[in-house]
């Protein structure tokens, strides 16, 4: 549930499904699980119908499939993993999967860490096998996390065994479809794909959404700030006194900015947040945040209700933050 450009990740999976024309969809809630229900409901205000099936343990993906063979119905469906971003969306792998009769689509995309993913290997662009994490270079194709699936699926999960770490892995259960002789097909991304398992990952989304995203000003500019590039401004936010702003960044709703801030290229920072005496950079602070530290913040993941105060030391650098829920830091 972790915002993008101040919308919860979760959400640009469920607008690519849609634009897919899928309109009934299973969300599979593992361990951790707060907000999901919050935010997403029975799925009406976006037009779908959601349906909420638990994985108490986190037994793999070739598991989630498993649980969801009586919700499919027997049916063809897109699996989509919920940390992804796809600048695509999902449309172009629906359509490969309808047009050349697939019993299964993967999309693929080149990575420099091929141990992060599961991978494929082509022959011809055709899948010649499949391995989850890697250890030793078969190719540099990663599974991307967006799959068509015909019915014939759950069997190939129920043939396999869990893997090392317990898990029944998708990539085990699609070499069987391979091995059985099943159409698999691929789809290779266009645009850009990231896997957002690591702060890094979540910041490098967040510029990659932000760098398409028009400016639109809701909120008001003081007289003394000064703008450039594209700048996204939510109701009732406001600048005071003396700010600059580098886009492209965004600003939530309810927001008070300055004076003394500098705000530089891809920063997201949540409804609610206040700041001042501050400079901050390639960063996402969530909802509700009070920034006042005298300090240059870069690279940084701040968490809702958190509190980033002036300390007493004054070394001139940048400081470079993770910080979970309702923290404070004196800096």
């Amino acid at each position: 549930m972790l915002p993008i450009a101040n919308k919860p990740m979760l959400l640009y999976g469920l607008e690519h499904l849609k634009s897919a024309g899928i309109k009934e969809i299973a969300v599979i809630l593992g361990p951790i699980r707060e907000g999901v229900k919050e935010v997403l409901g029975d799925g009406s205000r976006f037009g779908l119908k959601i349906t909420y099936i638990s994985q108490p343990e986190p037994l793999g993906l070739a598991h989630t499939v498993l649980l969801s063979e009586e919700f499919m119905k027997g049916d063809p469906f897109v699996m989509y993993l919920g940390d992804n971003l796809l600048k695509q969306g999902v449309l172009d792998f629906v359509e490969v999967f309808r047009q050349k009769k697939a019993d299964c689509v993967v999309g693929v995309c080149p990575v420099t860490d091929i141990s992060r993913y599961g991978v494929v290997e082509l022959e011809d662009d055709k899948v010649k096998k499949l391995v989850e994490k890697p250890q030793s270079s078969i190719s540099n194709l990663a599974l991307v996390g967006v799959y068509v699936f015909g019915s014939c699926i759950f069997g190939a999960a129920k043939s396999i065994k869990p893997s090392g770490r317990n898990e029944l892995e998708i990539t085990d259960a699609i070499q069987v479809l391979v091995s059985r002789g099943k159409k698999v097909e691929v789809e290779h991304v266009k645009g850009w794909w990231k896997d957002t398992g690591k702060p890094e990952d979540l910041l490098e989304a967040n510029q990659l959404v932000l760098a398409d995203m028009p400016g639109k000003l809701q909120g008001e500019l003081s007289p003394e700030t000064d703008l450039t590039g594209n700048l996204t401004m939510g109701i009732g936010s406001r600048t005071i006194g003396s700010v600059s702003i580098r886009g492209p960044a965004i600003i939530g709703n309810g927001c008070t900015i300055g004076p003394d801030v500098f705000i530089g290229p891809y920063t997201s920072i949540g409804d609610g947040c206040k700041m001042r005496n501050v400079e901050i950079e390639n960063s996402i602070v969530m909802k509700d945040c009070s920034i006042e530290s005298g300090r240059r913040i870069i690279d940084s993941l701040i968490g809702s209700s958190s509190t980033i105060a002036d300390g007493e030391r004054r070394v001139p650098k940048g400081y470079r933050l993770i910080l979970g829920e309702r923290s404070f830091v004196q800096v």
